[in-house]
């Protein structure tokens, strides 16, 4: 199964890439690297404030890092302009080479691994 068909069985849509602000940039291609920038969480298209536990439930947090994974997926697809497909002739097999992921929390919240597992067991 493809990555797209993943995404379409899962009906995940990518989103289109959005024009820079100011001096930031969506990725930077380095030769065959890409380097992706930080993304937020957005809710109804605007940030996504708040702080696990605070103001946002982990079941909350999930769902923000499911789609900040859904962006920077949207995001790779954008920077490569290829498939996200294993080698079948015309495309090369893309690795991710580090991923950083961060959580804002407060110090009693003990469980930023399971929002963190989110964004990538079903994104």
């Amino acid at each position: 199964m493809s990555v797209y068909d993943k995404l379409a069985a899962l009906k995940i849509k990518l989103p289109e890439a959005t024009a820079p602000v100011a001096a930031f940039l969506h990725f930077v291609r380095v030769g065959s690297l890409v380097f992706l920038s930080g993304h937020i969480a957005k809710k109804n298209g605007a940030p996504w404030v708040g702080q696990l536990g605070v103001n946002v439930t982990t079941e909350q947090g999930k769902e923000a890092a499911r789609g900040v994974a859904i962006d920077l997926i949207g995001t790779l697809n954008a920077a490569t302009g290829i498939s996200l497909l294993p080698d079948t002739g015309n495309n090369k097999p893309l690795f991710i080479v580090a991923l950083s992921l961060l959580v804002s929390g407060v110090v009693i919240f003990t469980v930023s691994t399971v929002v963190a597992r989110k964004s990538h067991n079903e994104a």
